[in-house]
This record gives structure tokens, C-alpha cells and sequence, in this order.
């Protein structure tokens, strides 16, 4: 059940609903035109109101052929001749799921989906408005041939360069190309644009990450319970769960033939668990060699204009704002209140594909077709500010962070709260402790959690984000809670935790999170961070990290937490935008075990941690905070 949802979620997601297309006549200066963020009308018309998939193998440089999906506007069943804007995707997964839907489908009706535009509004808004799409599976998948080598390998790389040219050059096209895609598919963009390719004219890469390191070894512990679900559906897809043959493969013996070659694929799980330090190095898989950092030179060096789209409940969003950082491109940057795939908040998910739609709409119409519809004369920073759960609202910046956020201060400190039944029941407030040497006990329970519905697992498979029991984990960790606030209180940034602690066995994990507590008890999450005690040696990024801690992780770094001397571990927690409701609570959160979510640490027995919250070891988190508005 979880793999049939994550299928569905991942393939079809955003949505079946149509592009709209009361577009208003304008004239050519586009005088009654608007053009804004989540705004767009009179720039360009909907010309199509049909379509034509075709698909087809296209020959690598070594042979190795991939299987491609190209969809233009028709008039009457025929493809317009027309030479337009071509923009595509390099999926892992299936380069169209409908063959997916029909095998999960279980009896129940079903579109007929032939193409990614079929199942995906915002690219059938770009086939109305005089865009082809096409969508390419990566070698070692679905229907293309070849071994899949790793996450975004050399060659698959290099493959981007040469579809790219190859969509460049076919008499439908006119020359100019773009990438669309989330996840996978938005990190493909960042590599297909390390290659340079002349026709790529811009990317809108949506929820993809930075630094795969960082992403599966967080603080130093292995995300094990995501990247074993992953690894399952994509051994799935490669080998179980047949793709679309193209065309002209009615038998189907093409599409076997591919699959067969699968058998010998990289071997996710084995190769990510080996590589545990940064500076791990193996034929198959090295750091330094392998994921998008290790082509940021490359990438700047392209300077194709990039625009990337996250959420603050998304595994990667940490990620989109070191992009933004470190990008050197023209570039915008949007965040929104979404996770990584679906969440309970109908409402919400409707904000998300109208806001992909129209915003990817205005960024390949200003790069691809040369409108100039003033996108890049906006502020190059949307994000929303979440409130109460259901509301938010949006703010523009010139900076991330904005540059109207101050980092303030809140110590840990002894209680009670009267707030929540925890080991400790501790205060979180704006005075610095005075009393010395001060500390709470705590001997890690190894079923603390936040669940089965976390974004972690909203990543990979369970279709609504949910932490709905964290009020209940709360009672099993240390907790440190503010008094009611008199007033709002909006964060907007990159919280930074500072901990002083020992332990029993020379290590331990260490899990923070930052939950918001309404009058009724109800515990809202809000953002988290973790770290591995041994894992706290501080270095310098290479690259812009924001001003964000950062662990090397080399294998030579890693240093057993004393038992008798407090020592300092410092981590930051996923970006957000958050309001703290005047009469709530600010809450954080320390575990010792993620048990649904992250690799256990094998100590037995379970090591008992001190947090120090003395004059000289305050323990501490910094909240970026800006102006409440209403």
C-alpha cells in the first residue's frame, strides 16, 4: 500500500485539473496585462486545446538507448508544425505512470494517462500556451536500456547534455529548451545545467537537494528508514513493474530486453550504508565526486537561470535555500507551507498547483519565448509565513534570510512548565541562567519517535504529513517550554541549537525539535535538527552555508563525547516561517532516538545524557525573528 501510494503521489502529483484559459486579449505592449507572483494573465493565450504523445529510443554516445516521451499541441489529432519551446524532464521513475496507475488501480476506473501532460495540469497549461514537453526515463530504468550507476552518475549526466541537443535540433522545436521536475527530477536539472548545454535556457527545479551527504548522513546519523523505501520502489520499477514500451515496440520485446539490463544496478543500500563518512571514497561512490556539490563549480560556470520551488515541511528545504545561496545564475527562490508530496490541507495542495502552474508558466515564458513579463524585476524571494494550521500568508524579500530577522535568544532552563508530563518538564526563557553547573538527566529511550508520517516518510511513500502524536513523545524526552506568549511572535529563518553535554557511553544522538503548544496542550511541529555527539567538530563550509554550522564528517573527526566534561554541540533545525500564537507555547524537544525515521545507535544499554543549563553551559536555541504582521 505505501509503494502503491507513493506511485501515485509521485508520478501524477499536481494534478488533473485543467489549465485555464480565459487569458485576456491584450495587445502586443500588453497594456491591461499582470504579471505577478501567483498572478498571471494577458502575456500569452492558450493557442491548444489538444495534444499528441509519441515515443521513441534515442542512441547515447555509447550506444545505450533511452526511452523518450515527447508531447506537442495538436489541432485536430495533428501535431502543429510549428517550431516551439521544447521543456522536458530525466526521471528515475517511469518517464509516464500510466502504466503504473492501471497496475495499482485494483479494478477501480482510472484516467487514460499516455504522457506525463496527462497527468500534470501545469504542463498542460504549457502545451496550451505553445510549449512541447517531453519526458526521458534515466539509463537503467523503466524502458530506456543500460545500468543505472548511481544517483546522478557521470553518464547519466552526460546523457542530459546530449537529449538536450538532440530536443535542440528536431523540427518541432525551436531551439530553446527548459527542465521541469521535482525531487529526482528537479535535481537532474541542476546537473543537466553542469554540462552547459547551449539550448538549456532555464530550469524550475522543484523540491531538490543540495548536498546528498548532508540529506542521508543529517548531523551524521543515516536517514536508513527513507533511503530502504526508496531503494525498494525504484528496484520495483526497474525490475517488477513494467514501463510503457515506446511505440514502435508493439511486442514489447524492446522494453524486456531493457529491463533485463537492470539486473546489475547500483545497489542503493549497500553502496549509501558504506558510506558513511564525507570523505568516503569508492569506485562506485564518492562525496566529493558524486551529487550536485560536487559540480557547483560546473554549475555556476553555466549560469542557467534557475528558479527554485520548495516548502518549509519538505526534506530539501534546507537545500533550496543554500541553491539561492550559492547560485550564481539569474535565480528565484519560493517556499511555501507544503511538504514533499501530499498533506491533509485540501486548500493547501490547491494553493501548491496553482502556484507551480502559473509561476513556471511566467519563468519559461520570460526565458524560453523571450516575454518579458517583468518576473525578474520582482523580489527574487516569495515565502509564506504559516500561522494558525490552514492559514498563511505570503512575503516577498531581496535577501534569504530576510534581512529584517534577529537572531534571539532562549535558554534552556529548570521548570516546571506545568505544561507537559515529560522526563523533565523544563522552561524555555529569554533569561540567562545565573545558577552554575545546572543539568538535566536523561537515559535515552530508544522508542522515541516522531512517527510514521513524518516528512521523511512523506518523502517516500505515505501520501499526508502528520505529526499527530508528538504530544504523547513529548512525555518520554526532555522538554523545555516557555511560558504563554503575551503576543505574537513570527519566526522566519534558520533556528540554531546550542547544547553543553556529556555521556555515559562517549556518545549519543542528539534530536531537536521546535514545536509550537496551544492553550489546550495540542503540540504543533514545527521544524527539527539532529546531530551525533561524536560528529560535533565544526569546520568551514565549502561553500556558502548561510552562517549555519557545519560538520565536516570525515572519518578523522569524529571524537567520543566525554562522560565528565561538558561539551559544546551546535546544530541548526529546517528552515521556517512560522507565527507563535499570542497565548501559545515555544517548545523544544530533545530525544535521544528517531526510532521510526533514523538508524538506532548501537549502545546497550542505552547511554544517560546530561543538558547542561548553567552560567557557564547554557544551553540554548536562537530563533530568527522578524515583525508580526496582521
Amino acid at each position: 500500500m505505501r509503494t502503491r501510494l507513493l506511485i501515485l503521489m509521485l508520478l501524477v502529483v499536481p494534478g488533473f485539473a485543467a489549465c485555464g484559459r480565459d487569458a485576456e486579449r491584450v495587445a502586443e505592449s500588453y497594456p491591461d496585462a499582470i504579471s505577478e507572483f501567483g498572478r498571471y494573465e494577458g502575456y500569452s493565450e492558450p493557442r491548444f486545446d489538444q495534444w499528441v504523445t509519441s515515443s521513441q529510443y534515442v542512441e547515447m554516445r555509447d550506444g545505450v538507448k533511452l526511452a523518450v516521451d515527447v508531447t506537442r499541441p495538436a489541432i485536430d489529432g495533428v501535431p502543429v508544425e510549428e517550431p516551439l519551446p521544447v521543456v522536458w524532464t530525466h526521471s528515475r521513475y517511469h518517464r509516464n505512470p500510466g502504466e503504473l496507475v492501471k497496475h495499482f488501480a485494483q479494478g477501480e476506473e482510472v484516467p487514460d494517462i499516455r504522457s506525463m501532460v496527462d497527468a500534470q495540469s501545469d504542463l498542460q497549461c504549457l502545451v496550451r500556451h505553445g510549449y512541447v514537453v517531453a519526458s526521458v526515463g534515466v539509463r537503467g530504468s523503466g524502458a530506456s536500456f543500460g545500468r543505472f550507476e548511481g544517483l546522478f552518475s557521470e553518464a547519466e549526466t552526460r546523457d542530459a547534455y546530449e537529449i538536450i541537443e538532440w530536443l535542440a535540433s528536431q523540427p518541432w522545436s525551436d531551439g530553446n529548451v527548459g527542465m521541469y521536475g521535482g525531487s529526482y527530477l528537479g535535481i537532474t536539472q541542476y546537473m543537466a545545467a553542469s554540462q552547459a548545454p547551449p539550448a538549456l535556457k532555464a530550469i524550475f527545479p522543484r523540491v531538490a537537494a543540495f548536498d546528498m551527504y548532508d540529506f542521508i548522513y543529517p548531523g551524521g546519523i543515516f536517514r536508513a528508514d527513507m533511503l530502504a523505501h526508496w531503494a525498494e520502489l525504484t528496484q520495483n520499477l526497474d525490475l517488477e513493474w513494467a514501463a510503457p514500451p515506446v511505440d514502435a515496440d508493439t511486442a514489447g520485446d524492446l522494453l524486456r530486453e531493457a529491463m533485463a539490463q537492470h539486473r546489475g544496478n547500483w545497489d542503493v543500500m549497500a553502496e549509501y550504508s558504506a558510506g558513511r563518512f564525507r570523505d568516503y571514497a569508492a569506485p562506485t561512490l564518492s562525496w566529493a565526486q558524486h551529487g550536485p556539490t560536487a559540480f557547483l563549480e560546473l554549475i555556476n560556470e553555466a549560469k542557467v537561470p534557475a528558479y527554485h520551488f520548495n516548502g518549509w515541511f519538505d526534506v530539501f528545504v534546507t537545500d533550496a535555500t543554500l541553491w539561492y545561496a550559492n547560485y550564481e545564475g539569474p535565480q528565484k527562490l519560493a517556499i511555501g507551507a507544503w511538504s514533499h508530496s501530499s498533506m491533509p490541507d485540501s486548500a493547501l495542495m490547491a494553493e501548491r498547483r496553482r502556484l507551480v502552474e502559473i509561476e513556471q508558466h511566467r519563468w519559461f515564458d520570460y526565458w524560453l519565448k523571450g516575454i518579458d513579463n517583468g518576473i525578474m524585476d520582482e523580489p527574487p524571494v516569495q515565502y509564506a509565513v504559516m500561522d494558525d494550521p490552514g492559514v498563511w500568508s505570503w512575503r516577498s524579500s531581496e535577501t534569504w534570510p530576510p534581512a529584517e530577522a534577529r537572531a534571539t535568544l532562549y535558554y534552556l532552563a529548570a521548570g516546571p512548565s506545568g505544561s507537559v508530563e515529560s522526563v523533565n518538564d523544563g522552561l524555555l526563557t529569554r533569561s540567562r541562567p545565573s545558577e552554575r553547573n545546572a543539568h538535566d538527566a536523561y537515559t535515552v529511550d530508544p522508542t522515541t519517535t516522531t512517527g510514521t508520517t513524518s516528512r521523511w516518510d512523506n518523502a517516500v511513500g505515505v501520501p499526508m504529513m502528520s505529526y499527530a502524536g508528538l504530544a504523547a513523545n513529548d512525555r518520554k524526552a526532555l522538554t523545555y517550554t516557555s511560558p504563554p506568549l503575551e503576543g505574537d511572535l513570527t519566526v522566519v529563518g534558520h533556528p540554531v541549537v546550542t547544547l553543553y553535554v556529556t555521556s555515559t557511553a562517549g556518545d549519543a544522538d542528539f534530536y531537536v525539535l521546535l514545536e509550537e503548544v496551544d492553550e489546550q496542550g495540542a503540540v504543533r511541529y514545527v521544524s527539527e535538527g539532529v546531530l551525533r555527539g561524536s560528529n560535533r567538530k565544526l569546520e568551514d563550509a565549502p561553500w556558502d552555508n548561510l552562517g549555519l554550522p557545519y560538520q565536516r564528517s570525515f572519518e578523522a573527526d569524529w571524537i567520543p563525547l566525554p562522560s565528565d566534561e561538558p561539551t559544546e554541540l551546535v546544530m541548526d533545525l529546517h528552515p521556517s516561517a512560522t507565527v507563535f500564537n499570542a497565548g501559545h507555547q515555544i517548545r523544544v524537544t530533545i530525544m535521544g532516538a528517531d526510532a521510526d525515521n533514523t538508524e538506532a545507535l548501537t549502545i546497550s544499554p542505552p547511554p544517560t545524557v546530561r543538558i547542561y543549563r548553567g552560567a557557564t553551559h547554557a544551553s540554548q536555541i536562537s530563533l530568527p525573528l522578524v515583525a508580526t504582521r496582521r
